[in-house]
């Protein structure tokens, strides 16, 4: 499974108002389209309140 570069990963993201549970992400990525390798990462991120989209890239970064 490949990874998504951070400015894909945030296309599949817009639109989510930080802070954000990783539920309010998952659905942000279905709605705006994300293939099913991105949907998921973001599925599998640690349930966790997420303060801005730099700590979303991270934590899918390794």
């Amino acid at each position: 499974m490949s990874k998504p570069n951070p400015i894909e990963l945030q296309k599949y993201l817009s639109g989510v108002d930080y802070p954000a549970k990783r539920d309010d992400l998952v659905q942000a990525a279905e709605k705006n389209g994300a293939d099913s390798d991105t949907l998921d990462l973001v599925r599998g991120l640690p349930d966790r309140t997420y303060e801005g989209p730099s700590g979303v890239s991270k934590e899918i970064g390794g």
